[in-house]
This record gives structure tokens, sequence and C-alpha cells, in this order.
């Protein structure tokens, strides 16, 4: 039961030290009991210097204690990791809001017993200060005054860091908030901006926020600085902020930002459910972004010119996700951490949509597999992370910490979560249809624009309820909209972790005309493993089509008997029919001659959390590599081929790298792949070195191949091959382990003659891959070379020619980069992790 409703909070921060970096301040809390004999009231503050406590004007007793400070410090005997978890989880759950706990306990006054008795309001008023804070809010303050700023920061509940709240995802209020700064800076803040007084002096200036629709504090952010301003062109209710001489690249970075908001309310046929937003660019931020409601506080990192690739790829999705976390993670938000999945998912999901718009559905796809895949990584080395942990204890757990509470999980178990929230959505998504889950995400958004228009009084205290997610509230909407129970789907892949792992491998019976396919779970006791049972999807591409199959999983190791409905060909040249519906010509000269079956496919879709671990002979992996159009196939190709170093292999992978109707992230990953083919090929090749003929004529003049023409990277697919190319070229060795001296003299050409000069875009991804290549091809041979010979420290003059010239080469662009400073310092980075990887030789 909760003891307390919080309907109204006021916040006050004035005298802002950027020297001492400190600020007073005053909270406002309207506080309407829920019990009729509380006694006393709890409320959220860490690292704040408490002046005085009132309520209803009348000063007031109060204790403060914040047990994560004494955290195993008494103790002496015993000093582990298990002692340290269990205390931080307790003293975590100590100073719980949502267990009505906190940090400061403050005694109501007995004359003040029948406000409570009545259920009446009563105004808790918390005078504090806050100095050198060490988290929630942060000072950056450089040696020139005027890019002096300040900003919030956490991971989520944490405003608490940096004002006393009741810092819950489950207790929204109204909010007024007034900062009070010198003139020359601005305050940004959740809200709108109602009016900016100055002071009577004219040094000082206080900005009036106002944020009527109910919001909790973990969403309520602040940023103060000398910041230049821009009013989005194309929509005036967004606002972007820059520290000063950034505003050119402001202006490009956010440029897309308006399709990004047409696009969420035309796909949840809702309007943005604030009446402003604001992006405020920061330095020194510890994470790319963190997202308050109406406002955003990003890395300065993220902002780019127009000159600079890779970079809008990694900005636009950041940014856009961010808008999507307005709708859910902001307005809505979880009820409480077990719920953190919803919020977390949905956002994410969105934001999914908006980067395959942007960036096509190979970019999408290509992106969920290697989210697929990490976290089948993370799961099978540190345990299953389970979503909604409420109904699962940590007897159970594998971990070295708590996963029932935000501020006790791991930073990479955060991170898996946040993943495996967004998958579990896109697989309710394949189970219900699109169509459907979009009505249900517009039904959750009009019940809580709905549920904030209402005043909280005593009376309906649950006046809010809608504006908060929950795994029950969330599962009851999809029945509403769809009738469809959604029970058994939690049960098996939210409320536990871990995911299934199927081995497959098939037989062609030639006498039946069938495919003896075998399914096995083999390591279901395994670390983050478990055991499914349900429907999994099967396609086999066949001669005559590709055909489609939904067996059903219910044993350990079952065995499926598909009939093939093509007959095998004797005549080895005519089109065959893929998934997509165009006719290809096939070379099927190396294919079994009895079977009509080209490659098989397990799970195509992603329609589960898995992994699976498929056998079939090398000549359908490189089929499957040539001829299908699934970016995700063609990649679990590539990962395959790297078993089966054969000429045809060799041949498949160099078609693909020349294939420039192949999707670019396909035909880099080949490249690293025939880097391992052609290292295993070593002793038998004889030819030049794999891909140095490829990029000659991709990218060399046409009457000097080996001189390379000048940059033009406006074929952003040749681009990002022609980053890759060296980097795997760089790679490759000789029988005896060392880089072919022809790669080497190859890439210092690619130095010697790099010229960007007519290239409208920058080279500096380009230069730093070519820095990583220069460092990939020193191999540890030459320091046994020394080793033998005694020396025990090697100086530049007894290194080998070839080794200083490398070396040589990374010096002169540390200090080019010096006295001409990249995009970022990326040359810089580069050539210190050579020069590191150098020093490890």
């Amino acid at each position: 039961m909760i003891f307390i409703r919080r309907c109204h909070q006021l916040l006050c921060l004035n005298n802002i030290s950027f020297e001492k970096q400190s600020y007073i301040g005053l909270v406002e809390l309207h506080i309407i009991p829920q019990k009729e004999d509380l006694k006393t009231i709890r409320v959220n503050c860490k690292q704040c210097q408490l002046f005085k406590i009132t309520v209803n004007e009348h000063e007031c007793s109060f204790t403060y204690n914040d047990p994560n400070l004494d955290i195993c410090q008494g103790e002496s005997k015993q000093r582990n990791l298990d002692l340290f978890s269990s205390s931080h989880s307790t003293s975590v759950a100590a100073t719980d809001s949502d267990r009505n706990a906190g940090e400061i306990i403050i005694q109501i006054p007995s004359h003040l017993a029948h406000y409570v008795s009545e259920g009446k309001t009563l105004k808790i008023t918390i005078e504090f200060g806050v100095e050198k804070p060490l988290g929630g809010v942060h000072f950056v303050v450089p040696e020139n005054e005027s890019l002096a700023h300040m900003f919030t920061y956490g991971h989520s509940p944490c405003s608490r860091l940096w004002f006393p709240s009741i810092d819950s995802f489950s207790e929204p209020c109204s909010w007024k908030m007034e900062f009070t700064v010198d003139a020359s800076m601005i305050a940004i803040s959740t809200g709108d901006l109602i009016e900016t007084v100055y002071n009577s002096d004219m040094l000082k200036k206080t900005f009036h926020y106002q944020m009527l629709t109910p919001t909790v504090a973990p969403v309520i952010g602040l940023a103060v600085g000398a910041f230049e301003v821009m009013v989005d062109p194309y929509m005036h209710e967004v606002t972007h902020f820059c520290l000063p001489n950034l505003l050119p690249l402001l202006k490009e970075t956010c440029a897309f930002l308006h399709e990004s908001f047409e696009f969420y309310e035309e796909l949840l046929s809702t309007r943005y459910p604030y009446s402003c937003y604001k992006q405020v660019f920061v330095d020194e931020a510890f994470c790319d972004i963190q997202s308050y409601a109406t406002m955003a506080i990003i890395n300065t990192h993220l902002l780019h010119s127009k000159h600079i690739i890779d970079q809008t790829y990694i900005t636009r999705r950041i940014l856009s996700h961010a808008i999507a976390q307005q709708f859910f993670g902001c307005f809505i938000t979880m009820q409480s951490w077990f719920d953190a999945w919803l919020t977390r998912g949905i956002s994410s999901f969105l934001a999914s949509q908006y980067y395959k718009k942007s960036f096509g559905n190979n970019e999408y796809r290509f992106a969920v597999q290697k989210d697929l895949d990490e976290i089948v990584e993370y799961e099978e080395k540190n345990g299953g992370v389970i979503l909604d942990p409420s109904s699962s204890s940590d007897t159970s757990n594998n971990f070295y910490f708590s996963y029932r509470h935000s501020h006790t999980v791991s930073p990479l178990y955060n991170e898996t979560h946040m993943k495996k929230s967004h998958f579990a959505i896109r697989m309710l998504e394949d189970r219900i249809g699109r169509e459907l889950i979009l009505q249900v995400f517009n039904k959750l958004l009009s019940l809580a624009l709905t549920a904030s228009q209402h005043k909280i009084t005593a009376n309906t205290s649950n006046a809010w309820n809608n504006m908060l997610l929950s795994t029950s509230s969330f599962t009851k909407a999809i029945f509403t909209v769809t009738g469809k129970d959604i029970t058994n789907f939690l049960n098996q892949w939210v409320h536990q972790g871990g995911h299934p792992k199927f081995h497959g491998s098939f037989v062609f019976n030639r006498k039946r005309n069938t495919v003896e396919l075998e399914i096995k779970q083999l390591e279901t006791s395994s670390l983050g493993i478990r055991k499914y049972m349900g429907p999994l999807s099967v396609w086999v591409q066949e001669l005559d089509g590709t055909f489609k199959q939904n067996l059903q999983i219910e044993e350990n190791a079952t065995k499926h008997d598909i009939t093939c409905h093509s007959k095998s060909r004797r005549n080895k040249k005519k089109k065959i029919p893929l998934c997509t519906g165009e006719e290809v010509d096939m070379d099927l000269t190396n294919m079994d001659a009895d079977s009509p079956v080209l490659w098989i496919r397990i799970d195509p879709n992603m329609q589960l959390l898995r992994n699976v671990v498929f056998d079939q002979p090398d000549y359908q992996w490189q089929y499957q590599l040539r001829y299908e159009r699934d970016v995700t196939a063609q990649i679990e190709a590539i990962k395959q081929l790297e078993k089966y170093p054969t000429p045809f292999t060799r041949k498949a992978l160099t078609d693909t790298i020349e294939n420039d109707q192949c999707f670019y992230r396909v035909r880099c990953a080949a490249t690293k792949c025939l880097t391992t083919v052609a290292n295993h090929m070593a002793a038998t090749w004889s030819g030049p070195p794999a891909m140095m003929t490829i990029f000659k004529k991709l990218f060399g003049s046409h009457s000097c191949p080996h001189i390379i023409k000048l940059n033009n990277f406006s074929n952003f697919q040749n681009y990002f091959l022609q980053k890759a190319m060296p980097i795997a070229m760089a790679g490759l060795r000789t029988s005896h382990n060392i880089c072919p001296q022809e790669v080497l003299r190859f890439l210092l050409d690619l130095f010697k003659y790099n010229d960007n000069s007519k290239n409208k875009f920058s080279d500096n991804y380009y230069r730093a891959a070519l820095i990583d290549a220069l460092a990939e091809t020193v191999t540890p041979v030459v320091t046994s070379i020394f080793s033998r010979a005694g020396l025990q420290q090697i100086t530049t003059e007894a290194l080998p020619p070839e080794t200083k010239l490398i070396l040589e080469e990374i010096t002169r662009y540390l200090n080019l980069d010096k006295l001409l400073p990249c995009y970022r310092f990326t040359v810089t980075v580069s050539c210190l992790k050579a020069i590191r990887h150098l020093q490890k030789m």
C-alpha cells in the first residue's frame, strides 16, 4: 500500500556557482496522505545538505540516513563480492520510494494530525544545498569561463542526487520550477518556459518553467550554460541548444528531426504528447543521450557536419530513439523496475521502425541480427536476462549482483536488458500482427492523455494510473484490443531468462524425395540456455522455389520429414525462383546431383530469441551467400564459410565483394572472412594477395592501377568497402605467418597517394582505417627474432626496415593530426592504438 500521494512539486535553484560547483535550492512537495494514522513522511535525498524542513509552514524534526554510505564499512572479517552485493541490495531496498522508504524521515507535527485523518494536502518545504556533487549533476568548468555549463545525468531513478523528491517512476505530479542563473546564461528544463525575469541589478535572471502534464521525478532534467539557441525551422515547438561556435554543426545534425516527429505521430496515430521539445548538446557527458520529459541532454560528440558519413548513421539513430522515449519512457512511464522492459522495448521498437524507414530494410535486419547475437553471447557467458523478475527470486540468481533493482544491476546486464526488451516487443508484433500492436500502443497513449487531464484529490488518488505501464496493464490492453491472451508468451520470454539453442542437420532421402531434418536441443542445462517447446519456421530453398514449413518442437531431439516439391535435375542450367519472386540463373555443377535442395534456413525472420547452429555442406553455404537475398542469411553463410577454406569458397567470397548489387555490410563481412580463408590456403595459393586485384580494379587509376584515384565518397557503399578492404588485406599472412611484402608496400602507397582535395566528404575515418591496417600488418614474429638474439629492449634503430617504415608513417600522421585536427580526433585515436599494438608485440 502507498502511504502518500504527491500531487504537485515546486523546485527552485539559485546561487549556482561554477567556481565552487555548488547551488542552493528549495523544494515544496504537496502531499495527500493515504493512511489515516500516518506519523512520518519519507523523502528521497542524497548528497544534499539539509538546512530546514517545514510542514504547512511549521518547522518540524527530521532524521537523515543513507544506508548506501555504510555498505560493508564496519565489516572487517568478511570482505567479498557476495557480501557487498547482498548489503547493496538491502541498502537500495531500504530507501526505495516504491516501498514507502526514503533517506529523509520527516515527523508530522502532532497538531497537524487532523490533516492526515481528513486526507487534506500537506505542504512540505525543504531548504537544501549541494556542493561538489559526485553524481546526478555535473559541472563543466573549462579554462574558458564562457564555456562553463552544468547538466543533470545518471542511471534512473536518480533525481534524489540533485534535489529532494519522491524518486519513483510510479509517482507522477505537476511541476513548477524556478532557476536563477547569471544574466549571460540560459536554464533549460522540463516543461514550458512561462517567463524569464531579470533581477533588479540585471546581473541575474530567473527562468520559470511549468509542467502541467503529470510527470515523475526521474524524468525532470536541467541544463545551465551560455548556450547558442536554434529554433527548428520546420517545427517551431522544437528548440536546439549547443555550446558557442557549434551552431553550424547543430544545424546540419538536426536537419532531419522534424521527419522523425512526423513518422512517430503517423505510426502511432497520436499527436506528440507535449507542447515542446528541447535538445541540449553538452560537453563531458557520461553517455550519448539522457532523455527527460520534453527535453534530451546529448553528448556534443554526436554533432557532425555534412562532410561526415559514419557519424550520421549513429547520430540519427540515437536522436530519433530519444523522441520515441518521449512517448514511452517519459510521458508513459514504467510502474516499477519490473516493468522497465515495456517502456524500453516499445520505444526501441518504434525507433527501429524509423531506422528501417531512413536507412532501409537491410540495415534494419542487420541491426536486429547484431542485437540478437549480442544477447545470445551475453546470456551464454553470464546467465539469462529476466525482463520482468517480479515472480523470480535472487536465490536462483547466477549473477554477482541482484537483478531486482535498477541500481544493483551491472551496466552490461542493463544494456542487454534493453536489447532483449526490444526483441520481446518485436516477437510480440510477430504473434499478434503489426496493425494490432500499433493499435495497442495507440490505446495506451489515448488512455494516458485522458488521465493527464484529470486533477488528483484525496478521493481520486488513482486518477493518473493510466500514465503508468505495467506488465499486467499491458496484458489487459492487448486483450482489450485484440482479444488475445499473452500469458504463455510472458511466461516463456519475459518472466524467465535464457534462450533456446538449436542444433540442426539434415539428410536427403532420394527414394522418398524428402528432407529428413533433425533439430536437437543438447545444452538445455547450460548457462543461459533453456528448453523451448513451440512452433519453429523452416525455409527450404529448392530448385523450384522456396517452401516454408512450420514445425512443432516438443522434445530435446525431434526429427521431421519435409517432402520436397522439386525433382533433382540432370540439366544443370535453368532459372531458379527465389523467395523474393525473382528468378536467377544458377550454376548447379557443385551441388548433389540427386538432391533438389539448395539450402535450408531455420527461423529466418528471427521470430524467436534463439541461437541456431546449422550443419549443411559447404556448397549450400556458397549458394546461400551468392543467391539468397536476405542480408542475415548472407552474413550467416559468411560466418560458416570460414570453416571451409577451399577455392570454391574463395571464389564465392571474391564474387560477393565485387558484386555492387550486394549490401555493403555483407561485402565488408566477406573481406574479413576472405582474410581467414586465404590464410588457411597460404601454402597452396600462388596468385596475387587476396582482394588486391579487386581494390585496384575498384579504386585504382585506369592507366596505373597501383596509384589510387582521387577520393570520391559519393557512393557510400564503395566508401565503406574502401575502408574495410585495407584492414582485411593487412590481416593476410604467408605460410611463415608474416604479412606479404607486396601488401605492406601497397598499404604504404595508399598513404602516399591519398588525395582528398576534390572530395566533398571528409576522409578522416578512411585515414584512421589505413592506420589500423598498418598496425595489423605487424606480427609477433618480429619480437621472437629479437628475443632469440638476446635483446631485452628494442630500440627504433634495431627495428626491421618494414616496421620502421610503419612507425614513421604512424608518427607522421599523429603529428599532422596535432597541427590539423580531424573530426573527433579519429586519426589520433587510431595512431595511439597502433603504437600500443606495436608496444605489445
